[in-house]
């Protein structure tokens, strides 16, 4: 994959909120994820595409 396919669009960040807090979102370009630092997950971004499931995200342990 192009590592320039995988960067979130500054627009979209602005947009889109964790669903479970409607908090904001920061990108982490390392693991390709949008993180909610209120709820302690973080959302995959495949093909390109942020997956906003709760289900699909990945808690973030201290």
């Amino acid at each position: 994959m192009d590592v320039n396919a995988s960067k979130v669009d500054p627009k979209l960040l602005e947009l889109l909120v964790c669903p479970l807090t409607k908090g904001r979102l920061s990108y982490d370009p390392e693991a390709n994820e949008l993180v909610s630092e209120k709820a302690r997950l973080a959302y995959p971004i495949r093909d390109g595409v942020p997956i906003m499931l709760i289900s699909e995200a990945r808690k973030i342990e201290e």
